[in-house]
């Protein structure tokens, strides 16, 4: 029985030894290299270097548009859903003086009117003028090199004094998952409440 036992074990052993990975040399060409997020596809060579890069292109933008305009982008919307889910939430419990109160926080451009909307696109066009010096396209936003993506100079309580090359690209990834995870938050809560027809919480 023992005999039975220990050449059932050395078997099994052996089997198992059939599926563990084998030590492969890594490769060092970048050439070969596979993204980190989606490890089926080849990395993007573009997005090489810039803070937060985990491979992740699957259509390919960063070969077709510049980097920093698409890194711009990028801050500028996390920005953007980073305010409104706070938002979102925040209208289902606090009522401007003065408007209705509704529930569902979809049906609150409505309560406001065209023309307070309007006001809050207006003013964005006025703060995107202001901030670019006038070039708000794709092909003048960056005209000037120095101009880093995202950096309006904007830092009235002083996060950014003082700290080293490492603490600020610590920062910026900070800033950039945030507002990942916002902008897929305000699109799941927005798409909560029309598939539901209720209320967030």
């Amino acid at each position: 029985m023992v005999k039975i036992t220990a050449v059932t074990m050395a078997a099994l052993a052996g089997s198992a030894a059939a599926f563990a990975p084998a030590n492969k040399p890594a490769s060092t060409t970048s050439l070969n290299a596979m993204s980190k997020s989606l490890p089926f596809i080849k990395a993007p060579a573009n997005t090489e270097g810039w803070v937060g890069d985990v491979g992740f292109d699957p259509l390919g933008f960063s070969e077709y548009f510049d980097m920093k305009w698409l890194r711009e982008a990028e801050i500028k919307h996390g920005r953007s859903s980073m305010l409104a889910t706070l938002g979102f939430v925040a209208q289902q419990y606090i009522t401007i003086p003065g408007y209705t109160h509704v529930d569902d926080s979809n049906l609150a451009p409505s309560v406001v009117g065209a023309s307070a909307m309007l006001q809050i696109v207006c003013w964005m066009g006025v703060l995107e003028w202001w901030t670019n010096k006038g070039n708000v396209t794709m092909e003048t936003m960056f005209s000037d090199p120095d101009r880093v993506p995202g950096d309006l100079g904007f830092d009235p309580m002083g996060l950014a004094v003082g700290k080293s090359e490492e603490e600020m690209a610590e920062m910026q990834l900070k800033e950039l998952k945030n507002g990942r995870l916002a902008m897929l938050a305000i699109g799941g809560m927005i798409h909560h409440n029309w598939v539901t027809g209720e209320p967030l919480f």
